[in-house]
């Protein structure tokens, strides 16, 4: 068919600079499958070559131009087919003309912004490509390939732990404190769980990671929650005074960093879930969020000079650091505020309670514990 001016008369080949010197990242496709690109940062320079074959020798390509774009696009899965292009770099390789041999073009886009990380998600994707169009009467000749782009954000110099008392008033009241509000992808959550009054007959409980993927606006609003993982750190009834060690590694998962308000059109956000039940299978949970962020490593430094932060992540000044720097002391503060349990099965939250008094146990209540 190619003879009558049909199908495709010629093979396109994209050819990255560096290709054996650049590390490779993973990213999940839309049907789950997991695939390596090449890995770029924002105001990385992506430059190569384009390589274009005759299909047939002797074999003559007419055109009307050669072209090679680079495109950063986020594209909503309830509206296909519709993509938001943030960013769109266009490189002409050829004026309209015939193709006689195989022939090779070099191209070269200095320092692009990309502002986002690629992601794939639920309802969402966001992804990075160069695409080389041969462009015909009839049919257009196209190549596209991904790259995958990590953004990186310097170390927050505040990160504050969490701790806040919460509980059902007259029958239950505990204390959770996280290290820190603020961890780095191979980071790990050290906290602990508080028992200040107990008079419900309780399970167990268990802590999740949940992440929360919001995308649209308006009527076209998508939630979707994922459970990264859950454990159960208590198994039995406990009693007033017992302390629950939780330690989470972060780097067995796959997590992406905290992302608010991409191009008014996704956040990703993620919440710690604290959850507990009693013997009556009633669950009560309460969730905290926590800000995730993609630290630079020592090996970056020879691929990016100082890109600048987004203000989409952890905020901060400059570019990844070569080495960690010190860490903040965190702080917390003086008095924790409280707030109720939700239970699963009610339609609202609970109301809140503004700093509830908390008389000293009487004998009273030591002796109906110890029943």
């Amino acid at each position: 068919m190619s003879f009558f001016g049909f199908g495709q008369s010629a093979d396109i080949e994209i050819v990255l600079d560096g290709t054996d010197n650049r590390p490779l990242a993973e990213i999940k496709t839309e049907d789950g499958k997991k695939e390596r690109h090449l890995l770029y940062y924002d105001g990385e320079s992506v430059t190569g070559k384009v390589n274009i074959r005759l299909k047939k020798s002797g074999s003559k390509l007419e055109h009307q131009g050669i072209k090679i774009e680079f495109i950063g696009q986020i594209e909503l899965y309830y509206d296909r087919g519709n993509h938001h292009d943030f960013t769109s770099l266009v490189k002409e390789l050829a004026r309209p003309g015939e193709l006689l041999q195989n022939t090779t073009y070099n191209f070269e886009f200095l320092n692009v912004e990309k502002p986002f990380e690629s992601y794939t998600g639920s309802n969402v994707r966001l992804r990075y490509l160069l695409r080389v169009t041969i462009v015909r009467r009839l049919s257009d000749i196209v190549k596209e390939k991904d790259i995958v782009v990590h953004t990186l954000s310097s170390y927050p110099e505040m990160n504050n732990s969490i701790k806040m008392e919460v509980g059902i008033e007259d029958c239950l009241h505990i204390e959770f404190e996280y290290n820190k509000s603020k961890y780095h992808l191979k980071d790990v959550i050290v906290g602990k769980i508080y028992f200040l009054l107990v008079r419900i007959k309780l399970k167990h409980m268990e802590i999740a990671i949940i992440k929360r993927e919001t995308t649209g606006s308006g009527p076209n609003t998508f939630v979707e929650n994922d459970n990264i993982v859950k454990y159960e750190i208590m198994d039995g009834a406990p009693v007033r005074g017992e302390s629950i060690p939780i330690r989470v590694f972060l780097s067995c998962y796959d997590l992406t960093p905290t992302m608010k308000d991409i191009n008014k059109k996704f956040s990703v956000k993620y919440f710690l879930n604290l959850v507990l039940m009693d013997e009556e299978d009633r669950r009560y949970f309460k969730q905290q969020e926590i800000t995730l962020w993609r630290k630079g490593e020592k090996s970056l430094k020879s691929h990016s000079g100082s890109p600048h932060v987004p203000n989409h992540l952890v905020s901060g000044e400059g570019g990844p650091k070569a080495a960690e720097p010190p860490r903040a002391t965190p702080t917390t503060p003086e008095s924790p505020t409280f707030e109720d349990f939700q239970r699963e099965d009610s339609p609202s939250p609970m109301p809140s309670v503004e700093n509830p008094p908390f008389p000293a146990p009487t004998i009273q209540d030591q002796e109906e514990e110890t029943k």
